[in-house]
């Protein structure tokens, strides 16, 4: 009776065993398959300049935003603000001399004021500019994934262009608009550019090879 209790035992662990070793297998392939979904999604994502009439869902707004500001930021000051543009008036004079269809607009903007030192100790005055860049890729990114298409149109720092924008849209002295992000519904498909170049790389210091 022992031996046979015995039996069921190492049975039920080599059982169990088999279980977490293939849960184990599953995570590791749904996580491959994430990751390459991601890389796809990197590799694929191209700049989108005409539209389909067709508006942005608010949920997807939410998403885009949400990732934005899911971007890496020096000591999580996270000195950014964005401005959601649907009203066509809006769109229309923000365009300039480069009309747009594009059913949404969003404004990246640093927020001049949240760049100072958690301790109150100085301040980084300048980072502004890279965390908001970084949310800026993220929200590109996210359309992407959404299926929806985005160009990232610069406005700072020409200063001229940032006052028209900052301007038009009532900013404070505090928020300076970085770019100024097209957002809707494809309706044109370019090919993705190949800009991976070795000659842009290198080792240990600059012009080193690879070992």
């Amino acid at each position: 009776m022992k031996k046979s209790l015995l039996a069921i035992a190492v049975a039920l662990l080599a059982l169990g065993a088999c279980t977490t070793q293939g849960d184990e297998n599953k995570q590791e392939a749904a996580t491959a398959d994430n990751g390459q979904a991601a890389i796809e999604n990197i590799m694929t994502r191209t700049s989108i300049r005409q539209y389909k009439d067709q508006p942005v869902e608010d949920e997807k707004i939410d998403i885009m935003l949400k990732a934005a500001m899911a971007a890496p930021t020096a000591v999580n000051l996270q000195p950014w603000h964005f401005i959601v543009i649907t009203d066509k008036e809006t769109i229309g004079v923000l365009s300039g001399r480069q009309p747009t269809n594009a059913p949404l607009l969003i404004a990246v903007c640093g927020d001049t004021d949240k760049t100072t030192m958690p301790d109150g100790n100085g301040k980084l005055p300048d980072f502004w500019i890279q965390d908001v860049s970084a949310a800026t890729e993220n929200l590109l990114l996210a359309a992407h994934a959404l299926g929806l298409g985005a160009v990232w149109t610069g406005v700072y720092p020409v200063m001229e262009r940032t006052a028209e924008v900052a301007n038009v849209l009532n900013c404070p002295k505090n928020i300076v608009p970085l770019a100024l992000v097209r957002v809707g519904y494809p309706d044109e498909a370019p090919a993705p550019k190949d800009k991976f170049k070795q000659e842009n790389i290198s080792y240990n210091k600059f012009g080193g090879k690879k070992e």
